[in-house]
């Protein structure tokens, strides 16, 4: 994938308020709990592109993260109505990489990225399909 403008990147938001279960005594969410919402992000995206994992699943398509980290500038608190936004920023062969920003009414709280990357179902590292491919790339 060529490095297109910011604005053109493929990316979706999901938003959603914090839930207890998912804060410590301070009612200050939990570290861990920011990698869930990544998760649940990469699947928004999924949808709006139209990606059908279960699909690439059951034609023996894999995607593990590799690589995960966040950096957490503002905490996020119980109750609080958040946004992450995932953009993917970079597709190769067979990896694709992730940006996400986790917002409360615009101000950014945190900031990470993960590294996925395609497998077979005996764990062999595979090239994406053209349409995966497109599809990741927004198109």
């Amino acid at each position: 994938m060529t490095e297109p403008a910011a604005e053109s990147l493929p990316s979706v938001s999901y938003s959603f308020r914090v839930r207890y279960f998912e804060t410590d005594q301070m009612q200050v969410a939990h570290h861990a709990h920011y990698f869930v919402w990544f998760e649940a992000a990469r699947s928004e995206f999924c949808r709006k592109y139209g990606i059908d994992y279960g699909a690439m699943e059951r034609d023996g398509y894999y995607m593990p993260v590799i690589e995960a980290r966040c950096r957490y500038r503002l905490p996020v608190r119980y109750d609080d109505d958040v946004t992450v936004t995932a953009t993917v920023t970079e597709r190769t062969r067979r990896t694709l990489q992730i940006h996400y920003v986790v917002s409360r009414q615009g101000q950014e709280l945190a900031e990470g990225e993960t590294t996925q990357m395609l497998i077979d179902s005996a764990g062999k590292p595979r090239s994406f399909p053209e349409e995966i491919a497109a599809q990741f790339d927004g198109k």
